[in-house]
């Protein structure tokens, strides 16, 4: 027995010093007892390089003990999906929620209803049984949305709402969708910025939420979007930076919203190009998801920002989304999301198809167009 514990805390002790796991595991001995709890939470932090003063680091633990309580009880359960101790297990829910999130609904409230627009790909037909716009190099790597830092602290409409939730998902989910039309479009694969999103589009509100559809008509009627390397994001609202601004990358047409509550039609804007959606990321299996197709409780009050990047189907029939997330690579699957879909629901998992909108290129460049007031 001693030699079996010896062996796993240095085969711990290796990974933690190589880097050779992005996941953290934890065994049932390291729930015997208080002492071994917190034997697990020093190794935990340590391996998140996290420090913590000794008044919030008890109160910390606290909250590590019931996360890690609730990860073990549903990994024990016959899930399709398992959860695992993240950088965020001594975060509470709603700690981690108003931190990585977006209040999108009600967003939504306040710029009042969808737009109507068309739908470029109503008439897609013989769908693949299989999508991920990865393998065709239209995904640029994992971003990190961070904490984005409301400094601005201007639309207190929001502030002082119930519902506020900080946060710059709306703006990596947009990108996603820009990054992959290009691709598609030009052959080149560029990584954009989130920041000038976050600094110019005076429709969103920055690190204080917003929608992509208002993102992707921002980008339509601008100049176009700029590149990562020239605009970097800071995670934090900051002045729109014109000279940047000027040099755009890519340039849109404008954008479409797939038809609400029908996953069919998600299915064909999906197969065609990655997909800027909404889901409500609110339940507690989301923040500590770690591998599988997700099938976890969770309604329909969209707070987070995401895009889909295909779809396809285990061995075993379920099907799922391809989600790409903007938490960083140790969040999920290498900071992916398999989401079911056909849940028999029109909104679909997490209301997936109550907020989907793409952009449109129309053609193969991105030298500047004339928008329709100057003609």
């Amino acid at each position: 027995m001693m030699d079996t514990k010896k062996f796993l805390l240095v085969g711990l002790s290796l990974v933690l010093v190589f880097g050779l796991a992005e996941s953290f595991d934890y065994h049932e001995s390291d729930l015997a007892s208080e002492e071994s709890l917190w034997d697990l939470y020093e190794r935990w932090r340590s391996h998140h390089t996290l420090s913590r003063d000794l008044k919030e680091k008890q109160m910390r633990f606290n909250v590590f003990k019931q996360n890690l309580k609730h990860i073990h009880k549903v990994n024990q359960m016959d899930k399709p999906y398992k959860l695992k101790l993240n950088r965020y297990a001594d975060m509470t829910n709603h700690e981690f929620l108003s931190t990585r999130s977006s209040k999108v609904s009600h967003h939504r409230t306040l710029h009042g209803p969808r737009r109507n627009t068309g739908f470029m790909h109503a008439k897609t037909s013989d769908l693949p049984p299989s999508v991920d716009w990865r393998k065709n190099g239209a995904v640029t790597g994992v971003k990190n949305q961070g904490r984005c830092d409301c400094t601005k602290m201007t639309i207190t409409v929001i502030q002082n709402s119930k519902f506020y939730m900080p946060g710059s998902c709306w703006a990596f989910s947009t990108v996603v969708a820009v990054e992959g039309i290009n691709k598609i479009k030009t052959g080149q694969l560029l990584s954009l910025s989130e920041q000038e999103l976050v600094d110019c589009d005076k429709d969103n509100h920055g690190c204080d939420g917003g929608l992509m559809e208002q993102a992707l008509d921002f980008i339509a009627k601008s100049d176009g979007l700029t590149n990562e390397e020239s605009y970097p994001y800071t995670a934090r609202d900051g002045s729109c930076e014109l000279p940047k601004k000027n040099a755009p990358e890519v340039i849109i047409d404008g954008y479409e919203m797939v038809p609400e509550s029908d996953e069919n039609s998600l299915m064909k804007a999906v197969a065609n190009q990655p997909v800027a959606v909404a889901i409500d990321a609110g339940g507690k299996d989301f923040q500590f998801y770690s591998e599988g197709v997700f099938n976890g409780d969770c309604g329909t009050e969209l707070n987070h920002g995401v895009a889909i990047v295909g779809y396809g189907e285990t061995q075993d029939g379920t099907k799922y989304w391809i989600v790409k997330n903007s938490w960083g690579t140790d969040w999920g699957e290498k900071g992916y999301l398999r989401m079911q879909r056909e849940i028999n629901a029109e909104e679909g998992l997490c209301g997936i198809t109550l907020e989907a909108s793409y952009p449109v290129k129309l053609n193969s460049d991105n030298s500047r167009r004339p928008r329709k007031d100057e003609l």
